[in-house]
């Protein structure tokens, strides 16, 4: 199986299953004698694993990152960083009733058919499971990152019809941390809250977006044509298990304004360019201009739900199905650290390639 490396100059090569004895990974590109800040690593993987509240699955995982090489009395040595963490909570034996089953809406099918043979525990290297080893990778990522001044944050803006309405400017991005859906509006945080768990009671799955903001990137990450900033946050972005959709700036609601209404204004702010407005979302021509960057993810509902629902068996025999198992009636708390990590190995990559190109 190919594809399962992310990144030219920082990168990460993954590997395990859901179900499997371990998820890994490697890690190329880190710098010599940055530390590894194992305390940071561990919390944002702890914002990441399951069981965390009332709306996450309860699977019990304690998520402990193990640093096999590449680290040395608490820094980079600049070789491939490798590291391991334990599964420990898995219940197979909750998927041996679809081992023959095609689940709606899962990878079950198109794995089938492609390798002719597929891992039903958990979805094996289709589940989001395998997330967790972009988390270190974009937690060591942060820690380069910081160096800049770069900060990422993002937040649930959406769970089906509840929404926030207020500007990200409007709000303060760290009150996201304070509850457990990661909002950064604690009134629509209760509201989310409240719709997810009567989601939850009946059986089924809801979906909503994540909004992510990079302040501070500096000038002139992200190449003309084909290495665009945001064609690779995009890529990024839609890599991650759910993901249906990506915007930046404003987005498609930029179709409903006249050139006159987005052009960004530049002005002098004593020697430094800026601009009025921020609608291109700080990307000029696919490159950072030096203004926030932040961009829209559209997560669809959970696939794995507990109502029964019609479906077929590798064989072509039409089926009904319940799926067992603890899932998650909405995966957007658990994805914003996965949408921050893989928005840090994007940075760091493009920073990378500045500091050797530039």
């Amino acid at each position: 199986m190919s594809g399962n490396s992310f990144g030219t100059l920082f990168k990460l090569t993954s590997f395990g299953e859901s179900h499997g004895k371990a998820v890994g990974g490697v890690i190329e590109g880190v710098m010599p004698g940055l530390e590894i800040d194992e305390e940071f690593i561990q919390n944002e993987m702890n914002r990441r694993k399951p069981g965390q509240s009332s709306i996450t699955t309860p699977r019990d995982e304690d998520d402990k990152v193990e640093f096999l090489s590449g680290v040395f009395e608490g820094k980079a040595t600049g070789t491939p960083i490798g590291f391991l963490i334990w599964n420990k909570d898995q219940r197979s034996k909750d998927y041996s009733n679809i081992k023959d089953v095609y689940r709606p809406s899962h990878a079950d099918y198109t794995y089938q058919e492609k390798y002719g043979i597929r891992d039903y525990r958990g979805g094996g290297r289709a589940s989001a499971r395998e997330t967790i080893a972009r988390v270190v990778a974009g937690a060591i990522a942060k820690l380069m990152l910081k160096q800049y001044g770069v900060k990422i944050q993002a937040f649930t803006s959406s769970v089906g019809p509840v929404k926030v309405e207020k500007l990200y400017t409007e709000l303060n991005l760290d009150d996201a941390e304070k509850n457990i859906v990661r909002c950064a509006d604690p009134v629509v945080a209760e509201k989310m809250i409240s719709y997810i768990d009567e989601v939850r009671k009946d059986k089924d799955s809801i979906g909503g977006v994540i909004t992510c903001v990079i302040k501070n990137a500096p000038v002139g990450l992200g190449e003309p044509v084909f290495g665009k900033l945001h064609s690779e946050l995009g890529r990024a972005m839609l890599s991650i298990n759910a993901v249906k959709g990506f915007e930046y700036g404003l987005g498609f609601e930029a179709t409903n304004l006249r050139g006159s209404q987005h052009n960004d204004e530049f002005y002098m702010d004593g020697d430094k360019v800026r601009t009025r407005t921020n609608n291109a979302g700080g990307i000029l021509g696919g490159i950072s201009s030096g203004e926030d960057i932040y961009f829209n993810i559209a997560f669809k509902p959970v696939a794995t739900i507990l109502k029964e629902q019609h479906t077929v068996t590798k064989d072509g025999k039409e089926v009904t199905s319940t799926v067992k198992g603890r899932h998650d009636p909405c995966v957007l708390p658990r994805a914003v650290p996965i949408v921050e990590a893989m928005t840090a190995m994007v940075l760091a990559d493009m920073v990378l390639y500045n500091k050797i190109y530039k």
